[in-house]
């Protein structure tokens, strides 16, 4: 048998020990990775309108053939017209959406809290359909989704029935206990905070911006550690700043900027640097 030297030996040790310390500090890369997504607002699938169901599938194509990396797909609302008996529409718009290959999350709109008749998809429905099942933390309307060390916080700011929004005193209290656990934190929602595209009469403010925006932004906003609002309702899009806040409104899907070209935006997160664009279906 082969004598191996003292100075070998160590030599050997070292070698073994720094094994250890690479895996750590892969796996301390792993903890700062990026988290990736696409938010995607107010499509209005309608079954009596074929180009709405076919934009919708041309959205879920172009993601899984350009973003095949993505952490996660966001709706933000009206994401179907719920304009048909039972659960017809929300079925057509799940099927589509379930051929994305990472996974969705979506919030209500109004469209989807403003039902038509009188027995087409509720809340209820809609959590069992979009909520239940997915690995998220559910409290009353809202819920909790924790990815790569951020919280995405899903708000139902919606008013049943009504076209505008509010935030109930569950949600805001819900939120306020997520983002004291002091985490980078991002906010869907539908209703956006600001009367950004300067609206001057009250019946339109009333209806687009959310009701109790002031307390909102009161008792959330001044989380240092809440760096991103995704919002829609409006369809006109909007990038901004309350306090150290970034409020986003995307422009809404069912508005295309050519023919089969439809908006979503595309946003990267790398600790609390956000990156973020207005892209196009193609």
């Amino acid at each position: 048998m082969k004598k191996i030297s003292r100075r070998g030996f160590l030599k050997g040790a070292v070698a073994l020990t720094a094994i250890p310390l690479v895996a750590n500090a892969a796996q301390k890369k792993d903890e700062k990775e990026s988290l990736e997504f696409i938010h995607i607002t107010d499509s209005h699938m309608d079954l009596a309108d074929s180009d709405s169901v076919d934009a919708l599938k041309l959205a879920v194509d172009f993601i899984n053939k350009n973003y095949p990396n993505l952490d996660f797909v966001l709706f933000g609302g009206d994401n179907f017209n719920n304009n048909v008996a039972r659960d017809k529409d929300a079925l057509v718009y799940k099927k589509i959406c379930d051929k994305l290959t990472m996974p969705y999350y979506t919030v209500r709109g109004n469209k989807e809290s403003s039902p038509k008749g009188d027995d087409e998809i509720n809340l209820d429905e809609f959590h069992t359909m979009f909520v239940a099942n997915r690995g998220l933390r559910s409290v009353g309307k809202d819920w909790l989704l924790e990815k790569k060390g951020y919280n995405i916080l899903g708000l139902d700011s919606c008013i049943e029935h009504q076209n505008n929004g509010r935030y109930s005193e569950q949600t805001l209290s819900f939120a306020e206990i997520v983002l004291q656990k002091n985490k980078p934190t991002v906010i869907l929602n539908h209703h956006p905070y600001t009367n950004y595209w300067g609206a001057t009469e009250e019946k339109d403010i009333h209806k687009y911006v959310l009701n109790n925006t002031d307390e909102t932004q009161k008792r959330l906003f001044r989380y240092k550690n809440l760096l991103l609002t995704l919002s829609g309702h409006k369809h006109i899009d909007s990038v901004t700043k309350v306090g150290d806040v970034t409020t986003i409104v995307t422009r809404g899907f069912i508005r295309p900027k050519d023919l089969d070209m439809y908006p979503m935006r595309y946003v990267k997160l790398s600790g609390n640097t956000i990156e973020q664009k207005l892209i196009y279906t193609a």
